[in-house]
């Protein structure tokens, strides 16, 4: 089976384990399906999701010029604490703005590689915990606005991590952790304006990936070095690919790299 397209983040559908899917063009693979068979992928040419153009990619699958013009990534992406919509005050565009940032937002801990705070869109759960590749999860609160959540995520990063460690992730190298009793400890934390938003009485969500063999050292596959790699799958987790010689393929920093993937 050939399948040939622009890479984008993986689709992906909440079950026991979780199900994934790669859509390009004029098709779709369910990657679940493709677990234990061995792949190829060719890495063909540049295509910026946003302009089209075989240009380098810069960051989140655009080129350079796009990253700095598009509304889509402006710095409020990756910090919430810089929106401003609620002030009606444009970055790059204020209708755009308004639509993203004027929404519910839920600021949640995850276990990916440990204990972590982060910020998604009230639409984005569970898909954000998944893409994450956390094994379990929980809402903290649920405000109003990004900036809000933004401002939460930054006073509770003091006492908790905002990242996670992709290598112990991948390695599945995690402890379970009662993220209910970590909730109720950073509550003394949260920002006056967003502790009326504070969720009380729910439960962590717990998520199955479809990992047959996990790496023991993550080798990543970078296709600008490595234009062709073949290797047979043995799981998904988060946005990675794990291949069963240790390498590892993160398909959401590829976003924008046109490929073919052949399955044998």
């Amino acid at each position: 089976m050939l399948y040939e397209g622009v890479l984008q983040k993986m689709q992906t559908e909440l079950g026991n384990p979780i199900q994934y899917y790669m859509i390009f063009k004029n098709d779709f693979l369910n990657v679940n399906q493709v677990i234990n068979k061995e792949i190829t992928i060719h890495f063909i040419k540049h295509q910026c999701l946003n302009c089209g153009q075989d240009k380098p990619i810069y960051r989140q699958g655009f080129c350079k010029n796009c990253f700095f013009e598009i509304p889509s990534a402006g710095d409020w992406i990756m910090r919430p604490e810089l929106s401003t919509a609620h002030l009606n005050k444009e970055d790059r565009d204020l209708a755009y703005e308004k639509k993203v940032q004027l929404q519910p937002h839920i600021v949640y801990l995850a276990n990916s590689s440990s204990v972590k705070v982060g910020v998604t869109r009230k639409t984005q759960v569970p898909t954000r915990w998944i893409d994450q590749g956390a094994h379990e999860a929980i809402e903290i609160v649920e405000v109003p606005n990004r900036y809000l959540a933004g401002i939460t995520e930054v006073a509770l990063k003091d006492y908790v991590s905002d990242k996670t460690n992709w290598r112990k992730m991948l390695k599945n190298d995690i402890t379970d952790e009662s993220l209910e009793e970590w909730k109720n400890k950073l509550k003394q934390y949260i920002p006056e304006e967003a502790l009326p938003y504070f969720i009380k009485n729910n439960k962590e969500t717990n998520i199955e990936f479809p990992v047959h063999k996990y790496p023991t050292k993550v080798k990543s596959l970078n296709l600008d070095k490595t234009p062709n790699y073949t290797g047979t799958l043995a799981g998904i987790k988060g946005q990675y690919l794990i291949f069963d010689d240790d390498t590892v393929f993160n398909i959401r920093s590829n976003e924008g790299y046109y490929v073919s993937i052949n399955v044998s």
